[in-house]
């Protein structure tokens, strides 16, 4: 074979060769792309949005729950314990799961990997890696089977947790969160901030401009303009009036220019809706309108429950061997609800037999008083002795 051939052969090769794990974990999203990007994780409003949504996740009480036939019952056992209030060494429960979700939202582009440590079949921790230090390849001529590579390790899918947010096109199991979505936005953003660091740090805002005349020579030079304001204008104290020649000088007052002016008020404000609408958290989070607690509760229960429902699925697949149990969030104490509203639904319950004394009082945050008794009302009967009234008896 010629030298030629034998190069042809060789290049062929390099290109149908798997990625090198190394040389995928070094090119990132910052080292390949063009001259003036954004990132997302570089602009305050998309951090903030992205932040509260993970923290408002980080805040809920994750429950182990078991399918029973008289329904769905807690479970609190070393397993529980572990999941709910010590998941990771040296991490809290809630930064811990903050940190999976700015992961799963901003980080990593739609992925957040973990790796569960355990010894002797026992779970010991469950460490969140590293957006940096994660990179995803298909299996070479499968669409299904993908393996994760870690630090240049690869490992299968079924051996780590992997979170995934807004399935990719063409690799469903791969997230590619809201980079192009928000690529505009951004950088539209990102621009804005700088007109608006320019415009205030720019000295062509004068206030008060003072008439000398032209040709007078004192006043061709920086040194005899100086001198002018020393002697005229620069007053010895603070509000002492100006005594100038009434020939020579002339004051006139301006009006400098604002950001209403430039109209980039307008436009910050919409970008930030904008933001607000993509990334599905309510406008007064990014700086822009006020709080409504129906549009809160509605937040909860939709953008939050949803990416909850995943975390949650994703945790009982691989952490849970029994099919009767799962894990779940607790979306009831996001909620904005008023206490004495609160209190009159559990008071109303309460009357029927459905809540007793204690969960009233769990509710209200009050301790538990031993109030375990469900007491209905006397006027309240079974369905099946309802024909057992004593008005309905004829006599």
């Amino acid at each position: 074979m010629s030298k030629r051939r034998r190069a042809t052969a060789r290049a062929i090769q390099t290109r149908n060769a798997p990625v090198n794990s190394a040389l995928a974990l070094w090119l990132r999203d910052e080292d390949i792309c063009m001259p003036g990007y954004t990132r997302l994780c570089d602009i305050p409003e998309i951090q903030t949005a992205c932040l509260r949504i993970a923290e408002l996740i980080g805040s809920m009480t994750i429950y182990l729950m078991s399918n029973t036939k008289q329904g769905d019952v807690r479970i609190q056992n070393e397993l529980s314990k572990k999941i709910d209030i010590t998941p990771c060494d040296n991490m809290t429960r809630s930064e811990w799961m903050t940190a999976i979700v700015m992961n799963l939202l901003l980080y990593g582009a739609g992925n957040s990997v973990v790796v569960p440590h355990t010894h002797k079949g026992i779970l010991q921790s469950l460490e969140p890696i590293a957006a940096d230090r994660v990179q995803f390849m298909p299996v070479y001529g499968s669409r299904r089977d993908y393996r994760i590579l870690i630090d240049g390790v690869a490992r299968k899918p079924e051996d780590v947790l992997h979170f995934t947010y807004n399935p990719d096109r063409e690799f469903l199991w791969k997230g590619q969160g809201l980079t192009v979505t928000l690529r505009d936005i951004a950088q539209n953003l990102k621009q804005a901030q700088k007109t608006v660091n320019a415009f205030l740090s720019s000295e062509f805002k004068p206030s008060v401009i003072v008439k000398v005349a032209a040709l007078s020579p004192e006043f061709a030079s920086p040194e005899g303009r100086k001198k002018l304001i020393d002697s005229y204008v620069k007053p010895e104290s603070p509000g002492q009036p100006w005594i100038i020649p009434a020939g020579d000088f002339a004051v006139e007052q301006v009006k400098p220019l604002t950001l209403d002016d430039l109209a980039i008020r307008d436009t910050i404000e919409l970008d930030r809706r904008a933001v607000a609408s993509v990334v599905g958290v309510p406008p007064y989070l990014v700086g822009v309108g006020e709080f409504k607690r129906d549009e809160w509760n509605n937040f909860i229960q939709t953008k939050i429950r949803a990416i909850a429902l995943g975390i949650q699925q994703e945790l009982t697949r691989g952490l849970i061997l029994s099919p009767d149990w799962y894990l779940r969030f607790n979306f009831w104490s996001l909620l904005d609800y008023d206490l004495k509203n609160v209190s009159d639904i559990l008071q109303s319950g309460g009357d029927r037999g459905w809540v007793n004394g204690d969960e009233w009082r769990d509710r209200v945050y009050l301790p538990p008083a031993g109030l375990k008794e469900y007491r209905p009302l006397e006027n309240y009967i079974p369905y099946e002795k309802s024909g057992d009234q004593k008005k309905l008896v004829q006599e």
